[in-house]
């Protein structure tokens, strides 16, 4: 059971829906896909959803998330099925296969696409050099068989219009070193003619739209597709924009796959070749047919590398070999010259498409590998497979199609019947017998030799005559009329959803498909003339050569008759289905959800006839026919442990099967389950619905109790983490203060010894807890350092030194330009930020002074204010000069010379 999603999404695995009816399938089916969850299991086949959007769960992220995990460990998703098939490959070395089929638009291409990412993104980790080659190449594969086998539908703008089988070989370590590629039934009636609204292959319109003018005037083509037959339907549905990228991406695909320039080259002639050849048209002339205008003609050539003439012969006569051995030349009529033209352009497709395979083949198959000496080789399968069809008109390639899901959904029974009975005889259960529907009724019907379909219509196209579709539609009403599953007008008169002599009925698994009997012969004779053949092989390009072999024989020594299309066929799937079965099988069923293309749209009646074709419910009842649900013990216990007192948190019973026991008895379920060697098989889903509602009652209240202890533990490793904080800088601020008074302590050392006592000593910066220590320790210092200064002056000058300090102490803060921080200027006269107003007066006075006394220099000069005997002031603006001359000193201005102290009235000064 798929973990990590609730039930609000719906059950994430069909088997344990209630009860097994298409309703409760589709109302589950149809609740996922409105929540976004396109996939879901049945037991290990995963059922798809094309969501048509662009979802966020294919990134790096995901695939971590499923690298390695249980298949039900997580949600749903092909990561899940992709990652259990690489894990059963490697652990037990044996090939596994991964079938995805579906309708066309239902997401196959996508989902193969996906799968491949994911198995190349687990591989190598190491990124050996030779690994990534394997793996570049096998990824790029798929762009180029897009470009050349896919094309738009009025279903799917990006339909497979071929079978796909992928193998993709790895060694003893898991690590890809190779691969194989099959492919099967292209459709190549598509070339030629192909539904309103719909497109030929994506690499015409790549072609005509991506290539460069010089490619295209080197091919003879324009960009334009609406100038060639075969491509003039789909223009009007064409992207331009999309196919100049996609040409881009092919052609850089190419190159890293390894195709070298002449072969891509080769590619897009034969491409231009048959665009040319639907422009060629044919006329009446006589009793003989002519080609109108040879400058199509020539072209080809010129592409093709053959003779023109060759060419033109090809188209109007037919080599015939008479019974005698002669040779004769048989012209066409113009019917049989626009059939056999059209039938060579579908063969030329047909065979560039079987080479481009055959290359890629050739470059990444395993060569020269020695299981002695690499390990034992092991293969993963990926195939691609169409779906059922079932259309308004039904074909001979519907036909084709829906015989190979017969034969895939009768492997698809029995393997899933062969997994679950394997499965129990593992675990030591009793199997039972399940009843289903056995389809073998079907397949005998259309591939049983001599009274098959499919042998009617070999024995039709090998009849001499003129046999036609009618009459082989008459055989078969002759011969399969008693076939519960086979009926026609003719056999039913009363049902007029059929025509007389048109239509038959074969009541397959999936539904009753009508098919119309037109064209069905000449469809499976698939006749091309000889002649195209050799024309082919005879060319001058080795790759065209390389294409036809079988244009090697001459007219005489084709004697044999080719097998027919549906022989060919069936020959193909039998072989396919043989290498199926001898596989381990995982299964992606895809369904196509509306026909709108809508991300939203959920088409009740059209899932439900995809549910009923590709078995889904059949899946499901076999699957329960047993017991729906099992797990290891393991699992089981670590899931629904806290459901019981005893195992709850971990359990002290001697093995987790006793565990698990006690679990079910306390819920009283002992008489709906099995006990395995390994796992448990629980037979009625309800069991496990009862456990995971009382699972989810408790996840709430464990959620709860988790959080508590959680946010406990949190709390305490703060709280140790802040009183380890705490530690450390307590620590660290005893260290700083102990480093702070070493540095301190070294600095002082020798004070006493120095001449300034240790004035300009720098003091270390303390740290911020000791700025109020140090404040204190330098304010001791200055009383120090002033106490070892005074110590120095003489008694008789104390009394001098106290009336500076009287002075200083009364002047101090009153005014700023007087004391000690003041600089000595001597001239202050002269300087023009003190006296602005009298020092150019003063300078040239000085000057005519000095010139006439020849001093030396002015030792001082003020403004002063001379106090007379009165205490009366003398006007501002005397001046008190003292000047040297040789040496003496004169003083000019005031009369006393004595020592005095003066006070002038912008500055003072002291003497």
């Amino acid at each position: 059971m798929a973990e990590l999603e609730g039930l609000e999404f719906g059950k994430s695995d069909f088997v344990l829906l209630d009860e097994v009816t298409m309703e409760q399938f589709m109302e589950n089916l149809k609740l996922r896909f409105g929540k976004g969850r396109i996939y879901t299991y049945i037991g290990e086949v995963v059922v798809s959803v094309n969501p048509y959007r662009q979802m966020d769960i294919y990134g790096k992220d995901s695939i971590e998330a499923y690298r390695g995990r249980e298949l039900h460990e997580n949600p749903p998703h092909l990561y899940a099925v992709s990652d259990a098939a690489y894990k059963d490959m490697k652990r037990r070395a044996k090939d596994t296969c991964i079938v995805i089929s579906g309708e066309s638009g239902a997401g196959k291409t996508e989902a193969s696409k996906y799968i491949m990412q994911y198995i190349a993104a687990i591989t190598d980790p190491s990124q050996r050099t030779e690994v990534e080659s394997v793996k570049n190449v096998l990824l790029k594969s798929n762009c180029v068989l897009e470009a050349f086998g896919n094309a738009k539908t009025n279903r799917n703008d990006n339909s497979s219009r071929f079978g796909k089988y992928m193998d993709i070989n790895f060694n003893f370590n898991g690590d890809p070193t190779g691969g194989h590629i099959n492919n099967y039934l292209l459709e190549k009636s598509r070339v030629v003619q192909h539904h309103q609204g719909e497109r030929n292959f994506h690499s015409f319109y790549q072609l005509l739209y991506g290539g460069s003018n010089v490619m295209l005037e080197s091919l003879h083509l324009q960009n334009n597709p609406a100038l060639y037959v075969y491509t003039r339907e789909g223009a009007a549905a064409s992207t331009s924009y999309k196919d100049r990228s996609n040409h881009k991406a092919v052609m850089s695909a190419l190159e890293v796959i390894g195709f070298s320039t002449e072969e891509i080259n080769s590619v897009y002639q034969v491409l231009a070749s048959i665009l040319l050849l639907g422009n060629i048209e044919f006329e009446r002339n006589g009793e003989s047919v002519q080609i109108i205008g040879l400058e199509a003609v020539t072209h080809i050539a010129e592409l093709t590398a053959t003779d023109p003439e060759s060419i033109c012969k090809s188209l109007l006569y037919r080599t015939v070999a008479t019974g005698g051995g002669d040779v004769i030349k048989k012209g066409h009529t113009k019917e049989d010259a626009w059939f056999g033209r059209d039938a060579f352009a579908k063969a030329l497709y047909e065979r560039l498409f079987g080479w481009i395979v055959s290359r890629i083949n050739s470059i990444i198959e395993v060569k020269d590998y020695n299981p002695l000496l690499h390990g034992k080789n092991t293969v993963i399968g990926v195939l691609d497979i169409y779906g059922f069809e079932i259309f308004d008109n039904n074909s001979f390639e519907q036909f084709c199609i829906n015989y190979c899901n017969e034969k895939l959904q009768q492997l698809f029974i029995e393997l899933i019947l062969l997994q679950e009975q394997r499965e129990y005889q593992r675990e030591g259960i009793t199997w039972q017998h399940i009843d289903y529907f056995n389809n073998n009724i079907i397949v005998d019907l259309m591939e049983q030799p001599h009274k098959g379909i499919i042998s009617i219509l070999d024995e039709a196209c090998l009849t001499v005559g003129r046999v036609t579709d009618t009459v082989c539609l008459e055989s078969m009403n002759t011969k399969l009329s008693q076939h519960p599953h086979y009926t026609s007008r003719k056999l039913n008169p009363t049902d007029k959803s059929m025509d007389f002599q048109k239509h038959f009925r074969v009541r397959h698994y999936a539904g009753d498909v009508t098919y119309s009997v037109e064209g069905f012969l000449d469809k499976n004779k698939d006749l091309l003339f000889q002649d195209f053949k050799r024309l082919m092989y005879n060319s001058a390009n080795p790759v065209l050569k390389d294409m036809w072999p079988d244009g090697k024989l001459s007219i005489t020594e084709v004697t044999k008759r080719p097998l027919t299309a549906a022989s060919l066929f069936k020959n193909s799937i039998v072989a396919l289905v043989d290498k199926l079965g001898c596989k381990e099988p995982y299964y992606v069923r895809c369904i196509k959800p509306n026909e709108m293309k809508s991300s939203v749209l959920f088409d009740d009646a059209r899932c439900q006839h995809q549910v009923a074709y590709l078995g889904l419910l059949e899946n499901v009842m076999v699957r329960r026919a047993g017991f729906a649900y099992r797990q290891p013990y393991a699992r089981f216990l670590q899931r629904y442990k806290m459901t019981c007192e005893y195992t709850w948190p971990n359990h002290l019973m001697a093995s987790d099967r006793d565990a698990v026991e006690a679990i079910v008895n306390q819920h009283g379920f002992q008489d709906d389950v099995a006990y395995g060697l390994t796992k448990l098989f629980v037979r009625a889903p309800q069991c496990l619905f009862t456990l995971e509602q009382e699972r989810a009652d408790l996840i709430p209240i464990l959620v709860l109790f988790l959080q508590k202890v959680w946010r406990g533990a949190l709390a305490r490793r703060r709280c140790r983490r802040m009183r380890a904080a705490f530690a450390i800088m307590g620590f660290y601020k005893l260290y700083k203060v102990k480093s702070h008074f070493w540095a301190v302590a070294a600095s002082f050392a020798n004070v006493r010894t120095m001449a300034d006592y240790g004035r300009n000593v720098e003091w270390p910066r303390p740290p911020a807890v000791l700025f109020r220590f140090h404040h204190i320790t330098k304010t001791l210092h200055r009383r120090w350092w002033a106490r070892q200064v005074v110590k120095n002056i003489p008694p008789s000058d104390m009394l001098e030194v106290r009336a500076k300090v009287a002075a200083l102490t009364v002047l101090i803060g009153k005014r700023k330009d007087w004391g000690p921080s003041r600089a000595w200027e001597r001239d202050y006269l002269s300087n023009v930020r003190d006296y602005p107003e009298s020092s150019s007066s003063f300078i040239r006075m000085s000057k005519d002074l000095k010139n006439k006394d020849e001093y030396s220099q002015v030792l001082f000069s003020c403004l002063c204010r001379k106090i007379q005997q009165k205490h009366r002031s003398r006007p501002a603006g005397h001046r008190q000069v003292r000047l040297q001359v040789g040496a003496k000193e004169t003083v000019q201005g005031p009369e006393e010379v004595s020592l005095r102290l003066y006070y002038g009235d912008k500055r003072d000064c002291g003497d």
